[in-house]
């Protein structure tokens, strides 16, 4: 079975490419944009440079490809790519097609980055592609980014509010996926991928404090303050669509329904992971 990975090496699409070369009789292709990145994937995996906005690369890359791992970045051309690339699947004859979309998504259209994926999800859903959709939360390695902000300064700075999010394990994401192109039964499903506990602000950080040995001090919901900070090394339309979302979370939160995590522990076959457990085993390796 040959399934083309789209979205890039970044780190879910790097831990999808790992589910898939476990499982026998996979052969895997990674779409990135840049060669030198092509070089750097695992062993097993070949990389096609190319890019979803390039009617050249929608063409070619999904020939003779069975499945599809679709991830389409964060840009302000998300939309289109992802339209790009359902026409070219389609155009191809793909037997299956699994794509990341966002958990509690028609709650919060207005978010950029939550909108850009209904029509997406509606195109794929109405084509003759049996499609699976996985909807994720908020990810546990987002936190990978603030390694700084947490060993030298003593700070855990993203403003997720108080009423609390249902966070999820990347690697639990890479194996529902790996599950759902390899595996029959997944056709025309949507997962919610969530983790076992509701995760806030200070409750994250108190989390880390406990992993790391050390005080950690929630840096607060002041969005405005955050804004500026992160303008350093986000562009505007990020900083400012994060910002909608963060104000978005911090009202309403994003937790999972008990239905959520029953699907996801009968679909795994076994429990989600837990954000402690990720936290204990981040420090160690920070440690190290």
């Amino acid at each position: 079975m040959k399934i083309l990975v789209i979205g890039g090496t970044g780190t879910v699409c790097s831990e999808v490419v790992r589910s898939l070369l476990s499982r026998r009789n996979t052969e895997v292709l990674v779409l990135t944009r840049s060669g030198d990145k092509a070089k750097d994937l695992p062993a097993g995996a070949e990389g096609v440079v190319g890019d979803l906005l390039d009617p050249a690369t929608v063409r070619s890359v999904f020939r003779g490809v069975d499945g599809v791992f679709l991830l389409v970045g964060v840009t302000t051309t998300e939309t289109h790519a992802g339209l790009m690339a359902a026409n070219g699947m389609r155009m191809a004859g793909v037997k299956r097609v699994v794509y990341m979309s966002v958990h509690r998504l028609e709650e919060a259209l207005h978010l950029p980055h939550f909108g850009s994926k209904l029509p997406i999800e509606a195109v794929l859903k109405s084509s003759a592609i049996p499609c699976t959709i996985l909807r994720p939360n908020n990810f546990f390695q987002n936190d990978y980014q603030l390694k700084d902000a947490l060993l030298t300064h003593g700070i855990y700075p993203q403003p997720l509010g108080e009423v609390g999010l249902s966070r999820v394990d990347v690697r639990d994401i890479a194996e529902a996926a790996a599950i759902a192109l390899t595996e029959p039964g997944h056709e025309g499903q949507t997962y919610n991928l969530v983790g076992p506990d509701v995760l806030t602000g200070r409750g994250t950080a108190e989390i880390w404090s406990r992993a790391l040995g050390r005080p950690i001090a929630y840096g607060g919901d002041d969005l405005d303050a955050w804004e500026k900070q992160v303008l350093a090394f986000l562009p505007p339309w990020m900083a400012f669509d994060f910002r909608l979302m963060y104000t978005f979370f911090q009202a309403r939160g994003l937790q999972a329904a008990p239905s959520d995590l029953e699907r996801l522990e009968k679909l795994l076959g076994r429990p989600p992971r837990k954000f402690e457990d990720f936290a204990v085993e981040t420090a160690g390796k920070w440690r190290r």
